[in-house]
């Protein structure tokens, strides 16, 4: 009852605040429908007078949302204020096609997990994930420009826009899935070395067990606490794939949530957010369940140990090559103007005047890719500080946020941008402060599950047992089990906080021109990445830097512990 009451009214806050954002922006919503409906048409007062009578904004917000609330409850969702067609069908028209690019997208991303996670199986080794984690710091809308460019331009393979049928789903697919499978098979290749040096590995081993079936129960050893993270990154697959659904012109949920929210019509932005967080909840729940089967009797029966620990330690020139490269990069870069305009330079490649070549401007690319750098991971980083001390909190305590933890994770970042855009208008922070409303709830539900196993422990009995305080066991024992693995999964997700920023940015509601954000740069060389590649790989490039540099220092600033179990 207390999860379904915390769901209930997370969700009817979030559809409240939608009702509200044209009050909230202080925007006029009868000149903006206007203008969606006829650009043309000029902004009479007679005018906005038919349209605020016709769409009954003179009744106030709470009217509206109290009419809009009432045909929900017959399964109204309205008619739209733009097109003045029925909302429901233009919902599920665009929710069918995002869930068939979430479809195709998950097995792109299941392929590439499982290639990075094989070896893993294989061996029994880890890695340092520093490749994983490149791949996850790939910006989706520049791998999607790149793909249409050489896939459908250059060898004309394969459709550029539209959605007409299966050949259309691949490119989107593919700049939606290679991220993603970076992200899972990371997670799961981070986890299995510490399986294998479990007493049963070597039991099943000396018994004559093959190593495939010892490979499999592994695998299912570690996915119980990863399941609800293949569940958020489905759930971000629908309604995240904003930058891709633009790219390609795919008539996808997310993409008409944007249109949407720039007409101001409310009715199909309020359809679509609907549609985005049940089907965010039902993915959670499918979640939950198949991790309870996965666990079997454990949870009730207290028979549970949580694999240990042991983060793979790389070779110490790795990160600080990486360290060293970026450093004297961005310093470099910091040493140069990043406004000064030179048009006679527009586009040019690198040289020794141009390092790094020169934007559409005639900017210098090093320039801003050095002065960018503190807004793109200074802010990245404090978010995912914040994350993490918020979902180590919460991992104990989950029943207390569980139904706002579902719905944030089912708000698909653009929805959140455009709702503290609203407020507090486009910028770096307001950007910020999105990406940290819906970042925590992944991290909080790999600490919940961490907390549940670690709870049903039977070692904790024995503690218990011989008389150890709970202070004492959740400072020596729970805490350290939770806290480096999730410090781990964040730095994993830090690239991925700086893509959350820098899609914002993308869609014009993060960092404004002529910031020198990286997000930015890689939005200005998008339309020229063909002519001037150069532009788009330097931020490309210095992300995945980023994402190889945390991942391999995390392998040096995690504590290897290991949990005890029966018998060891």
């Amino acid at each position: 009852m207390r999860r379904g009451a915390g769901l209930g009214g997370a969700l009817a806050a979030v559809l409240a605040v939608v009702g509200l954002l044209p009050w909230l922006s202080g925007r006029d919503p009868a000149l903006t429908v206007l203008r969606a409906r006829s650009a043309e048409q000029e902004a009479t007062p007679e005018a906005l007078d038919a349209i605020r009578a016709d769409l009954g904004l003179d009744a106030g917000p709470l009217s509206l949302l109290g009419g809009w609330a009432a045909g929900l409850v017959r399964g109204d969702l309205g008619t739209s204020w733009v097109s003045g067609t029925d909302v429901l069908p233009s919902v599920v028209a665009g929710l069918q096609v995002s869930l068939g690019l979430m479809g195709a997208a998950l097995a792109v991303a299941l392929l590439v997990a499982v290639a990075l996670a094989a070896p893993v199986l294989v061996r029994g080794r880890g890695t340092s994930g520093a490749f994983a984690a490149m791949l996850a710091a790939m910006p989706e809308f520049l791998l999607a420009t790149v793909a249409l460019i050489v896939a459908g331009v250059w060898l004309g393979r394969l459709p550029t826009s539209g959605w007409q049928g299966p050949a259309h789903l691949v490119l989107p697919a593919v700049a939606l899935g290679v991220p993603a499978g970076g992200l899972l098979g990371r997670l799961v290749a981070d986890a299995l070395p510490g399986v294998y040096d479990e007493r049963w590995v070597e039991l099943w081993r000396g018994a004559g067990v093959s190593r495939a079936r010892v490979a499999l129960a592994a695998l299912r050893r570690v996915l119980p606490p990863l399941v609800p993270q293949f569940g958020m990154v489905a759930v971000g697959l629908t309604g995240g794939a904003v930058a891709v659904e633009t790219v390609f012109a795919v008539p996808g949920i997310g993409r008409t949530s944007l249109g949407a929210a720039k007409s101001q019509d409310l009715p199909l932005l309020q359809g679509s957010v609907l549609a985005l967080l049940v089907l965010g909840l039902a993915v959670g729940a499918l979640a939950a369940l198949v991790r309870r089967r996965l666990l079997g009797p454990g949870l009730r029966d207290a028979g549970l140990t949580l694999p240990a620990a042991r983060p793979v330690r790389v070779a110490p020139a790795l990160p600080v090559l990486l360290g060293v490269v970026l450093v004297a990069v961005i310093g470099w870069g910091l040493l140069r103007d990043p406004y000064t305009v030179d048009t006679a330079a527009r586009l040019a490649p690198p040289s020794l005047a141009h390092p790094l070549g020169a934007d559409g401007l005639g900017r210098d690319v090093l320039a801003r890719l050095g002065h960018g750098a503190a807004a793109t991971v200074g802010t990245a980083a404090a978010v995912c500080a914040l994350s993490w001390v918020l979902a180590v909190a919460l991992g104990f305590v989950p029943n207390v946020t569980s139904g706002l933890s579902d719905i944030a994770n089912a708000l698909p970042p653009m929805i959140a941008g455009i709702l503290v855009a609203a407020v507090l208008g486009p910028g770096t922070g307001g950007a910020a402060l999105a990406v940290a409303l819906i970042s925590w709830p992944p991290l909080a539900a790999h600490a919940a599950a961490l907390v549940q196993e670690v709870r049903a422990s039977g070692f904790l009995l024995a503690q218990k047992a011989i008389g150890a305080t709970p202070g004492w066991i959740l400072w020596r024992h729970v805490l350290p089990s939770v806290a480096a693995p999730v410090a781990r999964h964040a730095v994993l997700r830090l690239p991925g906080m700086a893509l959350a920023l820098a899609s914002l940015g993308f869609l014009g509601l993060g960092a404004q021109p002529p910031a020198p954000e990286w997000g930015l740069l890689l939005d200005e060389s998008r339309a020229y990445v063909e002519r001037a590649p150069w532009a788009a790989l330097a931020p490309a490039l210095a992300l995945a830097l980023l994402a190889g540099l945390a991942v391999s220092l995390s392998a040096y600033t995690s504590r290897t512990r290991r949990v005890p179990v029966h018998g060891r």
